[in-house]
């Protein structure tokens, strides 16, 4: 048979998968760019008025002011606007809805939406994290959230079997904050670890809790103590904590730049020593949890670049931080990375639509399931925008949120927040009018228009990370993407693996890894009563 003019028979399972992903944006992206999830308590810090589309694409904040619902096909009307919310969960999950009945165009979108999405893995259990991980040692939960105390588990073993696989014993964690992850690397699994941060405060803050730790195990050797009987002792090895940025650009043994701006914290200084790999002249694994925006490209161009770097482990965020074209002469793209995806015709992500692959789809999911109080925020922002427009139409796309318990409030109580944020007096807007009214009465339908944002959103995740995974491939590296954590709990749960040695016996290491966590349920426990959940906000390195 004669191939498809547009399907090249040479093109890898990845390379199709990324050309199928843009054609079905391309056909949906006034959906995509329009979506956006509004929850941020204050003004957007990428500029004084919030964040504004590129090229004027609308939000649902526009639901009203540009009519979004008329520009859906009529059949999709129709059904989405006699739905409930259990039934959009059902078309968000692709598991049915009682009684739901849709066209087929709008079955064909949502099935092509998750066909082409990378598997989250399945995520089973409880729908919250468990209060304490009792698999982690009870020291190395002291400030930590039930939530990194699942990732840093996890990603730490992985980190252990490539170890392993590659002999290398030094472990370079960027972006690491305030060394949670580090820690368990270096206390439970012996591993030498450097961490870097480019904030200096979080560097010293990291420090201070390993002293902490090292003065905690200290009392553990004294007499009649009995220490943790459950758990193997830890080893009196802590981090080394270094405060720098990364420089994507620069040659391997120079890639580290002092903080920006300068702040207390140990000085930054390389912690590989040289370009032949770490101090002692060994090769290092490079991880970033969660590494935000650019970072975790950068993570992947200094492996591709050094064979210092044995395997790099990198779980990103914040993708609507990466850097894309057009940028100064010199200056990297966080995406597209990969040859294959820049050349496809497109392949352009706004920010909305990286922003949109930032969410936490089985949340949402939930809330509908849950008809949550939470989805009434998304009509209130509407028609909040309306207003804004109405009392003066240069306050467009305003960052304006009024608050992240914004559903507990009423319609009158959130808009006068809100006109006051956006520096309108309240009293001069009629807030008890029929037309308010009768927008407050679609909240359903703006529910569903954006449960099809959060259809389109997963794939552009999965784009985003193909693009990373075929950079890595078009050089001739061994990589996999695997769904580590559990997506309930930590939406960004895919962790892009790579390595310059097959990663078969790693892979099947981490099914073990999942079976013996199963096997074993996470509860709290008497001996954790002085664990502390103190984890300060602090936003790690981009």
């Amino acid at each position: 048979a004669t191939p498809h003019p547009e399907q090249h028979p040479e093109q890898s399972p990845e390379q199709r998968r990324a050309a199928d992903i843009i054609r079905l944006l391309t056909l949906y992206r006034p959906l995509l760019d329009a979506f956006v999830i509004v929850s941020v308590p204050k003004l957007s810090p990428r500029s004084p008025s919030g964040p504004r589309s590129p090229h004027g694409s609308p939000s649902p904040q526009d639901f009203f002011t540009e009519d979004l619902w008329a520009q859906l096909p009529p059949a999709w009307q129709r059904a989405l606007a006699s739905a409930t919310p259990v039934q959009l969960a059902g078309l968000l999950g692709g598991c049915g809805g009682p009684g739901a009945a849709w066209p087929l165009s709008l079955l064909a979108f949502a099935a092509a939406a998750r066909a082409l999405s990378f598997p989250r893995g399945c995520p089973g259990g409880s729908p919250r994290p468990p209060c304490q991980s009792s698999r982690l040692h009870p020291l190395l939960r002291r400030h930590v959230k039930p939530k990194k105390q699942h990732e840093i588990r996890r990603l730490g073993k992985l980190l252990q079997r490539l170890s392993q696989a590659t002999r290398c014993q030094h472990v370079v964690d960027i972006g690491a904050g305030q060394g949670h992850l580090s820690r368990f690397l270096a206390f439970s699994l012996g591993l030498s670890v450097t961490a870097v941060d480019s904030d200096g405060r979080l560097a010293s803050l990291a420090e201070r809790f390993d002293q902490e730790l090292l003065r905690e195990l200290g009392k553990s050797k004294g007499p009649g103590h009995k220490g943790h009987l459950r758990h193997r002792p830890l080893t009196p090895q802590a981090p080394r904590h270094v405060a720098g940025r990364l420089d994507p650009g620069a040659p391997w043994g120079q890639f580290l730049l002092p903080p920006d701006p300068p702040g207390p914290g140990p000085a930054a200084r390389n912690p590989l020593g040289s370009p032949g790999g770490s101090e002692d002249g060994g090769r290092v694994l490079v991880t970033g949890l969660h590494a935000c925006g650019d970072l975790s490209p950068a993570l992947l161009r200094h492996f591709a670049r050094s064979a210092a770097v044995a395997a790099v482990a990198s779980v990103g965020c914040c993708y609507m931080k990466l850097s894309t074209a057009p940028q100064p002469p010199g200056c990297h793209l966080g995406y597209p990375l990969s040859a294959s995806v820049a050349a496809l015709p497109g392949h352009w992500l706004s920010y909305r639509a990286r922003e949109a692959a930032c969410h936490a789809v089985e949340e949402y999911e939930g809330r509908l399931r849950g008809d949550s109080a939470h989805l009434r925020a998304h009509c209130y922002r509407a028609v909040l925008e309306s207003l804004i427009r109405a009392a003066d139409p240069e306050k467009r796309h305003l960052g304006v949120q009024p608050g992240r318990k914004a559903h507990t409030l009423s319609f009158p109580q959130y808009a006068h927040l809100g006109l006051s944020l956006a520096g309108l007096d309240p009293a001069g807007v009629p807030l008890d009018s029929g037309a308010v009214g009768a927008m407050l009465e679609q909240q359903h339908k703006v529910v569903a228009f954006c449960t099809l944002g959060q259809l389109l959103a997963p794939a552009v995740e999965t784009l985003i990370l193909l693009d990373r995974l075929l950079y890595l491939r078009e050089q001739g590296f061994h990589c996999a993407l695997v769904p580590l954590f559990n997506p309930r709990f930590s939406p960004r749960n895919l962790v892009l693996v790579a390595a310059r040695t097959p990663l078969a016996t790693v892979l099947a290491g981490l099914d073990k890894d999942s079976e013996d966590e199963h096997s074993s349920e996470d509860t709290d426990s008497s001996e954790d009563e002085d664990l502390r959940e103190t984890e300060p906000p602090g936003e790690r390195q981009s």
